[in-house]
């Protein structure tokens, strides 16, 4: 799922070649797009009623598409030429393919009354698949997109936060995935140039300037499978519940884990199970390494922000338990490479991507370390993007006549 180039006409162009039926009229082409995100810091606390600090990012996905009237859904790609489909009356259950998502979007859209537009498209994408830069928030947002009719959440009388829920819902109950909201919204709701300081609890956030003359946002793709994925993933979340119900039980006013702070857990460890502890222990400090990052970034402190990135890798990988050997290997080469700022895994882990903060005058050099020791280590072949904070999804163009 991926294409060398996502210029408005050039996927107008490829629509009216696999789509000549209903592509004639140029005018009728729609373009939407989806960013995916990275994620400065606050890893697993998105669930867990805590904060956390993403970025949506200029590697997206877009559809090229001209709606119908018979609610009736295509999407072919490309590159490939595979097509996928499914009739908004008959959404189909989940089958292990990425149309799920789409489905998923429309079934989520339609539970909550919203009208919707069958269409013909086609999917084009710069953003790595299955690499912890949340590929499938970024699917749920630009099919959204695609299928409101017409395209304004105001006619629909919601706003981006209420969309990034119900692409959350689709997440979690049609596809099964237990994701917390914090792709979602930063796909939704993304600035360009800045992070969103997000509070999952409430859902109130604030923008938090980056310092584009300062850093260079480095995204460094493993290249790894994931074997594990979202059943581990779903287990994690399992096991800070359980910490949760058992801290609870003795302690008024404790909803989420986001409640406990390191002095009420310490009270309670020796009724946790260990592996419950650890979870646990994770979210309570990764919770405050989002809040000292926001500071950080605020006051130009960069011995703290690598400070923070490191403790925050470090708990990943030892309190829980979801980095990998590849994830280690990049974060260790980037730790040893000089302008390089902080460096950190980032997304749910078990493969995926690391997010590195590096000067502008390191970042060549920092691409041709990691090219050069990063497959000595591993055997791997990485993948390197210098990313910039972008705005959230919606409607780019209509086809030519579009800007």
């Amino acid at each position: 799922m991926s294409a060398p180039a996502l210029e408005v006409d050039a996927l107008a162009d490829r629509l009216r070649r696999h789509e000549p039926s209903v592509a004639g009229d140029a005018a009728a082409i729609r373009v939407v797009r989806g960013p995916g995100r990275v994620n400065l810091i606050g890893e697993h606390t998105d669930y867990n009623q805590g904060y956390v600090l993403p970025a949506a990012i200029d590697l997206e996905i877009r559809i090229a598409f001209v709606p119908t009237a018979d609610r009736h859904v295509a999407i072919t790609l490309p590159e490939t030429g595979e097509r996928r489909e499914f009739s908004l009356d008959a959404i189909p259950p989940a089958s292990g393919q990425w149309i799920d998502y789409v489905a998923a979007t429309a079934w989520s859209l339609q539970s909550a009354g919203l009208r919707l537009h069958g269409f013909r498209g086609v999917l084009a994408s710069n953003l790595p698949i299955s690499a912890g830069l949340s590929s499938s928030a970024a699917l749920e947002l630009v099919s959204a997109w695609a299928l409101l009719d017409p395209p304004d959440l105001g006619v629909h009388g919601i706003d981006g936060t209420m969309l990034a829920r119900l692409c959350q819902r689709a997440e979690n109950e049609h596809v099964g995935v237990r994701c917390g909201i914090m792709d979602q919204f930063a796909a939704s709701l993304g600035q360009r140039g800045r992070a969103l300081f997000l509070d999952c609890r409430d859902l109130s956030y604030r923008p938090v300037a980056l310092p584009a003359n300062d850093l260079v946002f480095v995204v460094c793709d493993t290249n790894a499978p994931r074997p594990l994925g979202d059943s581990e993933y779903n287990l994690r979340r399992a096991e800070c519940d359980a910490a949760l119900a058992t801290i609870a039980e003795q302690e008024a006013g404790v909803e989420s884990l986001r409640d406990v702070d390191p002095e009420m857990l310490a009270r309670h460890a020796p009724r946790l199970a260990p592996v419950e502890l650890a979870r646990a222990e994770h979210v309570v400090r990764e919770n405050l390494r989002v809040l000292r990052t926001v500071e950080a970034l605020e006051s130009g402190n960069m011995d703290a922000l690598g400070r923070l990135f490191a403790e925050s890798h470090a708990s990943l990988r030892d309190r829980f338990e979801v980095s990998s050997p590849e994830l280690d290997a990049m974060v260790d080469i980037a730790a040893a490479t000089p302008g390089v700022v902080a460096a950190r895994m980032t997304g749910a882990g078990f493969g995926g991507c690391t997010v590195n903060l590096v000067r502008p005058d390191a970042v060549e050099a920092f691409r041709a370390t990691i090219e050069r020791e990063y497959p000595e280590r591993t055997g791997r072949e990485p993948r390197v993007f210098a990313v910039t904070a972008a705005d959230g999804a919606g409607v780019m163009a209509s086809g030519r006549n579009g800007g």
